[in-house]
């Protein structure tokens, strides 16, 4: 387990997803639900203020501002929990590293940071353990970018990154190893969108709705413990979404004959298993954390340059 420190405060990556919460250690669904008692059979609860939070039993609504309500915050006491708990840890300062999407960094960066820390100071429990924790810094970075920063170098000639999340596809160009602020474009495309069309043409051609979970693991794996016939229902529109995802890219340039393509984020598995792409030209990085880590690296060197490191 790698653990970062700053003078003497403990870093933790959060990559905070519409589809799932990520640190370097752990995924958990962006789920929250609100209850003014104890609720009597859900496992994953957090405790603040008197009031309960059952954590991860669903994915987040879409919503264009992350400080628009209150989820957000809960989802990122239940993050640093399951960082602390991996490392025996009940109280600890820290400083964290997230971020947000591309197109939305000069706008909502200022006042993300003031909502991660409303509170310097902070006791909750989770999971019935108790947790006491105070907020030093708040880093923000452009999502997705983080997670390919440290092999910026060995980026020559044109490539782009697409981070297909669960809500939206962020794409940037990237130049001889520079990213280009002027070519970085951010769509409500994500994979939850795919999600609902498969329901939609399910229902519509078999009389069926079936289970989130369902589709979702069909996407995962490429199949599932159902009928051929709603997975072929399933597997048409799949291929749909991954034909406009590359369509959309076709729109920003890219061209597998002149640029290399780099898909993280959750898409990415749906691309692998149902997408018509050249391999030579394309790289999917499988590991869904790869976000978060990217902005524990990115704070670190942030602060390695600062002392003149």
């Amino acid at each position: 387990m790698k653990d970062l420190y700053v003078d003497g405060k403990l870093v933790i990556g959060i990559d905070h997803g519409y589809g799932n919460m990520k640190t370097r250690n752990s995924v958990f669904k962006s789920g929250v639900k609100t209850y003014s008692e104890e609720p009597a059979v859900a496992t994953n609860v957090l405790q603040l203020d008197g009031i309960y939070y059952v954590i991860g039993e669903s994915h987040k609504v879409f919503i264009a501002n992350k400080d628009e309500d209150n989820d957000y915050y809960i989802l990122t006491l239940a993050a640093i929990a399951k960082e602390l708990e991996i490392r025996s840890l009940r109280s600890s300062d820290l400083i964290l590293a997230v971020g947000l999407p591309l197109h939305w960094m000069s706008k909502q960066k200022s006042s993300f940071r003031d909502y991660l820390m409303r509170k310097s100071e902070i006791s909750y429990r989770y999971c019935g353990k108790y947790y006491h924790i105070r907020i030093c810094d708040v880093a923000i970075y452009p999502q997705g970018y983080a997670a390919i920063a440290a092999s910026l170098g060995d980026y020559k000639g044109v490539h782009m990154l697409a981070d297909i999340g669960n809500g939206t596809m962020n794409t940037l160009v990237i130049t001889n190893g520079r990213p280009l602020s002027d070519k970085k474009f951010t769509d409500k495309i994500g994979v939850h969108e795919c999600v609902k069309h498969i329901m939609n043409e399910v229902q519509a051609e078999c009389g069926k709705i079936p289970a989130e979970s369902i589709i979702e693991d069909f996407l995962i794996n490429g199949n599932a413990e159902i009928s051929e016939r709603i997975q072929n229902v399933m597997r048409r529109e799949a291929v749909r979404y991954t034909k406009m995802i590359f369509d959309r890219l076709s729109e920003y340039e890219y061209d597998p004959e002149l640029v290399k393509l780099h898909i993280i984020g959750g898409g990415g598995c749906l691309i692998r298993n149902f997408g018509k792409y050249d391999e030579a030209s394309v790289e999917i990085i499988d590991d869904i954390c790869a976000t978060a880590k990217g902005y524990e690296e990115l704070y670190m060197a942030q602060h390695l340059r600062g002392k003149g490191a």
